[in-house]
């Protein structure tokens, strides 16, 4: 597999997005349509952060899994008949659309049957077997450590990297998930997330907190 390009602007055309009811599944639930995926794919986000600490925190509004781009059509076709809608800063675009494909990360499952969605899948670049990171590409990882399994064998991804991604936003959740996981980072999470902070987003508060 070669490397994919993920460019950052928003693609042409698609729909004003901003009427959508979503009922996630369960992670297990998740995990039991992927069982047959062999691709790594791992829970990512809110549910990554609770599944590493091993409680729920807070109610989740949807939940989201994280997939080599390559994989994606394998993930498309274990979750059939369930439908994928491209979506993007709050426009959606069919799957078919190519461009919106290539330039987007998110594709969100939706059920035919009621419109509602069950699942956010992010489509992530990568190298062959090392995970790309979509915010500053120099940053890199193999896939045997972007990935952890609970004692239950449910895949999220590592903690430090989850962090990194709710860096941006610095949402008061995102604040809370900081204050709740680093206690728990051990001293090669946090300096990898130190690092990749600092690569990614130049003084940014948290990085005096990981000192």
């Amino acid at each position: 597999m070669t490397e994919k390009p993920v460019p950052d602007q928003i693609p042409p055309g698609g729909e004003a997005f901003t009427d959508f009811v979503w009922r996630p599944w369960t992670p297990e639930e998740v995990a039991r349509r992927l069982r047959r995926i062999e691709a790594p794919w791992a829970f990512a986000a809110g549910w990554a952060l609770d599944l590493f600490r091993g409680s729920v925190s807070r109610e989740h509004d949807d939940v989201e899994i994280a997939v080599p781009v390559e994989a994606f059509s394998a993930i498309q076709k274990a979750l059939e008949p369930f439908e994928f809608d491209i979506i993007a800063a709050k426009r959606k675009w069919p799957l078919s659309d190519r461009i919106a494909f290539g330039q987007t990360h998110q594709t969100w499952l939706r059920d035919p049957a009621t419109g509602e969605y069950v699942l956010d899948v992010f489509r992530e670049p990568h190298d062959g077997d090392v995970w790309i990171c979509r915010r500053d590409r120099s940053i890199r990882l193999p896939y045997d450590r972007v990935i952890r399994r609970t004692t239950t064998g449910l895949p999220y991804v590592a903690p430090e990297i989850v962090l990194l991604f709710k860096a941006r936003l610095l949402r008061p959740k995102d604040e809370d998930d900081l204050r709740r996981t680093l206690p728990l980072l051990d001293v090669n999470a946090r300096r990898w997330l130190r690092r990749s902070l600092a690569t990614a987003h130049p003084g940014h508060p948290w990085i005096a907190r990981l000192e």
